[in-house]
């Protein structure tokens, strides 16, 4: 009786892991557009960890596919809907540095930019990344004086402006009210040298959990 009764479990567990393999099986060495409609379809259920593996499916089994650089673009958008910025950026840079010419990049590089700035959650956070976003914003408006995104470029640039403004200001304060006067005038004539110094900025609003730390 004992071993029938072992013998049924052995056959259980067998059946429930061949079971469980055959879920598990790949798919692979589909044709381009099978993974280009898979990616579309968990992007519609936003599921873009899975849009992110078919898209990996799709880039190792064809390297040359046309569908390649509009997947890209069409993650990139999706991460930037799902404020996931790092893996948007992550597309982007692989669209540019793969098919980076000056028409290709005009898009991509806007959505870099929007991107970017679309990460400034919280205010009075991580400057640097502010005064390099200006940067390549100007860089773009340079290399594309011509662009359909360029009202939205500079829109993007001038908030970035009084962003930095206002940063700037708060350090100058800060650094007068720790008693640290020589710092806080370095960042005082940064705010005087600023072309929007007069402008009537509405201050960010901080939750009151936060302003203890600011």
């Amino acid at each position: 009786m004992r071993i029938f009764k072992i013998a049924l479990v052995a056959i259980f567990l067998f059946l429930v892991t061949g079971c469980s393999n055959k879920d598990k099986v790949a798919i692979y060495n589909k044709p381009a557009i099978f993974w280009y409609e898979k990616i579309t379809k968990e992007i519609k259920n936003q599921d873009l960890e899975k849009a992110d593996d078919y898209f990996t499916s799709l880039s190792s089994e064809h390297v040359e596919s046309p569908l390649l650089p509009t997947s890209m673009l069409i993650l990139a958008n999706a991460h930037i809907e799902q404020e996931e910025y790092i893996l948007a950026n992550f597309y982007l840079d692989e669209y540019i540095k793969r098919y980076g010419d000056m028409k290709n990049s005009q898009y991509a590089k806007f959505l870099k930019i929007k991107a970017n700035f679309e990460s400034f959650s919280n205010p009075n956070r991580n400057q640097q990344l502010i005064i390099d976003t200006i940067k390549s914003t100007k860089d773009y408006l340079l290399e594309y004086p011509d662009s359909q995104y360029n009202p939205m470029v500079k829109t993007i640039l001038t908030k970035l402006e009084l962003a930095n403004l206002e940063m700037t200001q708060e350090i100058a304060g800060l650094y007068k009210r720790i008693d640290k006067p020589k710092a806080s005038k370095i960042y005082e004539k940064r705010v005087k040298a600023s072309p929007l110094k007069d402008a009537n900025m509405i201050k960010p609003h901080i939750p009151w959990y936060r302003a203890w730390f600011e």
